[in-house]
């Protein structure tokens, strides 16, 4: 009786383990904190079942401390890095460019998701602008502006970054020559810092 309780409960949770792995969607990642990239410039792909998991996965990846304090609303991510929420500030996430209206712990995600968690100051219209940067040609490229719903806008003003290299864009299009290798980003004040391209 006792052996095939045992056999049971082992092939019990071999199963369980199998579905929870094959639940595991394969995601892009990124952490943007407030002055700088703490993961994922170039949003490297990981397996991860839910946003939430997405930033654990990735604090692991990258050794980074990350904390979440238990809400009566749920889990909440009240520091990643050096920096702890605060009065208006705090983190915050988006997939494929959207804030969804669910705890991170909710958000089941879909494979070839993206997922950005992000430091963010909230004013009377929201958090800030998530920039997003495309291939435009050789060493060209668009800088787009996403709000809370992701609808891409282009971002006047944005400057492309290739290592000490800057360029001021047109309209959100602008091209910048850099070695092979190097990875493009854009920034625009108040907006949080692109992903980044080769």
């Amino acid at each position: 009786m006792f052996r095939r309780s045992l056999v049971l409960f082992v092939v019990f949770a071999l199963v369980a383990g199998l579905a929870s792995a094959a639940a595991a969607a394969r995601i892009k990642i990124r952490v943007e904190g407030r002055d700088h990239t703490i993961y994922g410039a170039a949003q490297p792909k990981e397996s991860a079942t839910t946003a939430l998991d997405a930033l654990a996965v990735a604090a692991k990846e990258g050794e980074f401390y990350y904390h979440v304090t238990q809400t009566a609303y749920g889990p909440y991510v009240d520091e990643i890095g050096l920096y702890q929420a605060f009065g208006s500030s705090g983190w915050t996430y988006k997939v494929n460019g959207v804030s969804p209206p669910v705890g991170a712990d909710k958000y089941k995600l879909q494979p070839g998701d993206t997922v950005l968690w992000y430091w963010a100051f909230f004013g009377l219209h929201g958090g800030p602008k998530t920039l997003s940067l495309k291939h435009a040609g050789h060493d060209c490229y668009r800088v787009f502006a996403q709000g809370d719903g992701g609808k891409h806008v282009p971002a006047p003003g944005a400057v492309l970054h290739a290592g000490r290299h800057r360029v001021k864009t047109h309209n959100g299009v602008g091209c910048i020559e850099h070695r092979y290798g190097v990875l493009v980003r854009a920034t625009l004040h108040g907006d949080v810092r692109s992903n980044g391209l080769k």
